[in-house]
């Protein structure tokens, strides 16, 4: 039995966490779940995340933070940032740096799991979402 690939959700908004727990569940990912950035890199799950999907905004830590710091750390783990205000300068940087897709919330369940099929298969290229 092929065990499902685990996709870790960072974002200090628990309803929005438990919300991206129980669709991606019913998608057949594993999922964990973090209100923060620091939790997140404090966790054991770290190695495991096949796909991180982090919001931009948070407060000690951004999504952006979080992203560059995995980056500079050696973690190649596919990242997919949401945000509420979306920000030309962070698109452009997060496009940059690899990000696998930027998408704005409310999120469209579908362009969500392409980006995390996407994500999770490797090998694709980064995209942003208007």
């Amino acid at each position: 039995m092929v065990e499902p690939s685990l996709v870790s959700v960072v974002d200090d908004d628990e309803a929005f966490r438990d919300s991206m727990r129980r669709l991606l569940k019913s998608h057949g990912y594993a999922v964990a779940v973090f209100p923060s950035a620091g939790e997140f890199l404090a966790s054991s799950l770290l190695p495991a995340t096949a796909c991180l999907v982090t919001d931009v905004h948070m407060p000690a830590m951004t999504g952006v933070e979080l992203c560059e710091y995995l980056i500079a750390t050696g973690h190649g783990i596919p990242t997919i940032l949401i945000t509420a205000h979306a920000e030309e300068g962070v698109r452009q940087r997060m496009s940059s740096l690899g990000a696998e897709c930027y998408l704005h919330k409310p999120l469209d369940e579908a362009v969500l799991m392409d980006c995390l099929r996407r994500a999770v298969a490797g090998g694709c290229k980064p995209r942003v979402v208007p």
